[in-house]
């Protein structure tokens, strides 16, 4: 197949790879796709007679800029041809965003191509000679110096997406953003908001989805992009310095993200009886970090001193609330809007739980029931959550002593400041216990329906039909029934 991409590609006449796959390649990296720039009036026919060779699906992406893409039907292998923007390479390559996203080498020229598999997906990895590639902007130089820098100020006026893609770039390759182009990104991050919401949600993404989280949203926030995209932050700056300490709830926001990066990066050490059974849950990084970043969006607008002490009453709940309004915005699927939103909406319940010295089966059951497939993600928000309290040291520290037994509340208060932290810690154990034991006080099986309880207590259909279910499953969780027969002489004992 490679073979067979690598030659098909060279019959495209005046044709050239550009952009990411060019860099990449150099770079020894893996590309999701390849780009391919070519003459506009060429691009429709090219399309179709690629897509034959390869058997692979061929449409038009893009009728303004002239963009058709490929995708083979087996490999799932992506291609894009793009008209060139101008009349010339010359034109294309210096209208380009960075100048390491500004060479190309031409098909004719067959560079090797090879398919590397990664998580179960197919990239690219072009290897061109070095005499092939053709460098009209200094991009050599800037990759060698590890360095994102713009093609002049216009490449910013032309799209204001560019600005948040520098830092994208940035982090995805571990380079420098060069000052003038920080400079200029600075200068016209208050536009990124005219650009296209899918756009900026796969940038944000795939921004999400790179390391240092904490010091990427640093980043972005000193060049305006995190408040253009997100305004309610701004506020948290200012909210809460006495508690969360000079940056406010906005400094706590950080390091619940960066606390989520460090546990989804180390789940076999966080949580080692657990972590086969949690890393199906998770495998998507920047809905995480997404979520950590929104957690707590409604605390400045909640925020009441009471007693003497501030209190966020019902955050949780406004958060929510608001978090889907700007993920609607940001055009995330409904999938992903409910779970973060559950996540947000409840990420109180363990604290709740954790508020009394005994947690019952019966809490525990109902936490399970009501959050269902958010469950498992909720309590990871939570680990989160309370890691952000720590320092580095005290949470290495304390780690292991979360798998301890829950202390007790007064335990923990005579000990460290720190034990607090330490407890929410060891009731987060002591649910994912609970719950991937499968014990039938937590996850009870059904023994009876709705027609079971009509037929027994000769009622019609209603609410109380589903109260009295209800009232056999918590019978169930507390021990007093355990088959279908104890079931049916309970209800019958209910009063009706």
């Amino acid at each position: 197949m490679t073979a067979g991409i690598a030659a098909a590609l060279a019959g495209i006449k005046d044709a050239f790879y550009v952009g990411g796959c060019v860099r990449d390649g150099i770079l020894k990296r893996p590309s999701a796709d390849i780009d391919i720039a070519l003459p506009g009036e060429n691009i429709k026919a090219e399309a179709l007679s690629l897509a034959r060779k390869l058997d692979a699906n061929v449409f038009e992406m893009d009728a303004r800029f002239g963009v058709w893409r490929i995708i083979t039907k087996k490999e799932k292998l992506q291609i894009d041809l793009t008209a060139l923007q101008g009349k010339s390479l010359e034109e294309d390559l210096t209208r380009r965003d960075f100048t390491i996203n500004s060479l190309a080498v031409p098909v004719t020229a067959k560079p090797k191509i090879k398919i590397k598999n990664t998580g179960g997906k197919n990239y690219f990895l072009l290897s061109a000679k070095p005499k092939e590639i053709i460098d009209l902007c200094g991009g050599l130089k800037d990759l060698r110096a590890k360095t994102v820098r713009s093609n002049g100020a216009k490449v910013f006026e032309d799209d204001a997406l560019r600005a948040l893609r520098a830092l994208r770039t940035s982090a995805e390759l571990n380079f420098k953003i060069d000052k003038k182009t920080l400079a200029q990104v600075k200068k016209y991050s208050g536009l990124i908001t005219q650009s296209a919401p899918e756009r900026i949600r796969e940038e944000l993404v795939r921004v999400f989805n790179c390391p240092n989280i904490k010091k990427n949203l640093e980043i972005m926030d000193a060049v305006g992009l995190l408040n253009a995209l997100f305004p309610v932050l701004k506020d948290q700056k200012k909210c809460a310095r006495v508690y969360y300490g000079k940056g406010g709830v906005f400094e706590h926001t950080l390091m619940t993200a960066a606390r989520m990066e460090y546990l989804l990066e180390n789940l076999k050490t966080v949580y080692p009886s657990y972590y086969k059974k949690i890393i199906p849950y998770a495998k998507d990084a920047a809905l995480y970090k997404m979520t950590a970043l929104l957690h707590d969006i409604a605390k400045p607008i909640t925020a009441k001193k009471t007693g003497g002490r501030l209190r966020f009453f019902f955050h949780e709940e406004k958060g929510a609330r608001m978090a889907e309004e700007i993920l609607k915005n940001l055009r995330y699927s409904t999938f992903e809007i409910r779970l973060i939103c559950a996540m947000i909406r409840h990420h109180l319940r363990p604290s709740n739980l954790a508020s009394n010295d005994v947690i019952t089966d019966r809490g525990l059951f109902k936490f399970f029931r009501d959050m269902g497939d958010a469950a498992v993600p909720l309590l990871l928000l939570c680990w989160a959550d309370y890691a952000s309290y720590v320092t580095d040291a005290q949470l290495k520290k304390i780690m292991p002593l979360s798998f301890k037994p829950v202390m007790t509340i007064d335990e923990a208060k005579a000990q460290s400041n720190v034990s607090k932290t330490l407890r929410h810690m060891q009731v987060l154990n002591f649910m994912f216990k609970k719950y991937f034991a499968a014990s039938p006080k937590i996850n009870p099986p059904k023994l009876i329906n709705g027609s079971d309880v009509m037929a027994t207590l000769q009622i019609p259909p209603g609410p109380r039909v589903g109260e009295l279910l209800e009232k056999v499953t918590l019978a169930q969780v507390d021990g007093k029934i355990k088959t279908k027969e104890d079931a049916l002489n309970y209800l019958k004992q209910i009063k009706i």
